[in-house]
């Protein structure tokens, strides 16, 4: 009889802590709606920010937020003469996210592809923070012909380095992928702990910079809803089992390629950033000083400084 009674028990808090997170989704969509417009490729809803006209660049986020961590780099860009558009990435922000197959770094690469192709975007300079240094290296290697260059900053190019093996991120991105616990764990339990996390990683992810006003609110409001959790946990287990593959084909790249990083990053750079500026031989890179990972928020004018040398790159190239 006790059995029955735990199990009921158990039962009525998880279907209490799912109604509470969908409520609390529900609540930040209404809070911090799309700004955005959509296009739709494979089936599935990309939403992006579109701003200014002239030569094209595409903002890449991290596996923090969404598209919002561009919002200055937009601006700053579109002043500068671009045509300037940020993503969100499957399953960040307002964007949908495969639901069967593993959406590896070479599977969004081809979404952003076809989305570009849809908006008749060509030849664009592709700018890639942290996580999506390796979609945008990806897109190099399988497109080298219909990109203008690679801006990337603080980016993530090497496994071994960024997730070791036997990590929690790892674990719960194998516990998310199992069909039924992964929905499980997802709509019940993760949510109210990553809300609960979510002040302590975000001062980490910007240190030693300060958060911007009004990112926490945003980051606990969409960062902790069911599917961007699964969304960022299955990335970090898609980069670790699919970034090895591309690691020896760096040097091949022959696009111009610009390597931004923080002096101050807590993340290592010199293990990623510097590695591949090495790697890359043609590569220039720039380093900022007293700045930490999260440049596209607090470094706008230095990423639009990158797009311009890359367009001098290739100028006098």
């Amino acid at each position: 009889m006790m059995e029955i009674y735990a199990i009921a028990g158990a039962t009525a808090v998880m279907v209490a802590l799912h109604a509470h997170n969908h409520r609390k989704v529900r609540r930040a969509q209404m809070a911090f709606p799309p700004r955005g417009s959509f296009v739709t490729v494979e089936g599935l809803r990309l939403h992006y920010v579109c701003q200014g006209a002239g030569q094209p660049v595409v903002l890449l986020h991290g596996g923090m937020l969404s598209a919002c961590d561009y919002a200055g780099v937009l601006e700053l860009a579109a002043e500068a003469g671009f045509q300037a558009i940020a993503f969100d990435r499957p399953g960040y922000g307002y964007s949908e996210r495969p639901r069967r197959d593993m959406s590896t770094p070479a599977v969004q690469a081809r979404l952003l592809r076809e989305a570009l192709s849809v908006l008749q975007v060509k030849s664009p300079i592709l700018v890639a923070h942290s996580w999506s240094g390796s979609l945008a290296l990806s897109y190099a290697l399988t497109y080298p012909d219909e990109i203008a260059g690679l801006v990337l900053l603080a980016p993530g190019a090497y496994a071994g380095d960024a997730y070791p093996a036997g990590t929690a991120d790892l674990l719960i991105g194998r516990l998310l992928r199992v069909p039924w616990l992964g929905e499980l764990l997802a709509n019940t339990v993760l949510p109210p702990l990553a809300r609960l996390l979510t002040k302590p990683m975000v001062t980490a992810t910007f240190s030693p910079d300060p958060v911007p006003p009004g990112y926490l609110e945003q980051a606990r409001a969409l960062w902790s809803r069911p599917g961007q959790l699964r969304a960022n946990r299955e990335d970090i287990l898609a980069y670790v089992r699919t970034v090895p593959q591309w690691e020896p084909q760096y040097a091949e790249i022959r696009t111009p390629v610009v390597i931004v990083v923080g002096d101050a990053d807590p993340f290592h750079p010199e293990l990623q950033a510097g590695r591949l500026h090495r790697e890359i031989g043609h590569s220039r890179l720039v380093v900022l000083p007293g700045t930490g990972h999260m440049i596209p928020d607090v470094r706008p004018d230095a990423v639009v400084e990158a797009v311009h040398m890359v367009l001098k790159h290739k100028q006098s190239s």
